[in-house]
């Protein structure tokens, strides 16, 4: 696996794991404490970051794909018929 591929499951991870912390903190009632108000704040905004990184990836492939897909279809126009003068 390529480390785009390992970076991308890796944020998926820290994503998933940043809301269901946030989740635990507000199902058990911690996060009506001051700490556990600035946890859940601190683990969303972690969540976010991973979030806008995936974002920014998933952006980037499709540009990529988008500047490959005419150089690919371009390739067999060509006609290996020489036009007669």
């Amino acid at each position: 696996m390529s480390d785009r591929g390992i970076l991308f499951l890796f944020s998926l991870l820290v994503i998933f794991g940043g809301v269901g912390c946030a989740a635990w903190l507000l199902a058990s009632g911690q996060a009506a404490t001051v700490d556990g108000l600035f946890l859940m704040l601190t683990s969303l905004l972690i969540a976010a970051a991973f979030l806008l990184y995936v974002i920014f990836m998933i952006s980037r492939a499709r540009q990529v794909e988008k500047a490959a897909a005419p150089a690919k279809t371009a390739a067999p126009a060509k006609s290996p018929v020489v036009a007669a003068q």
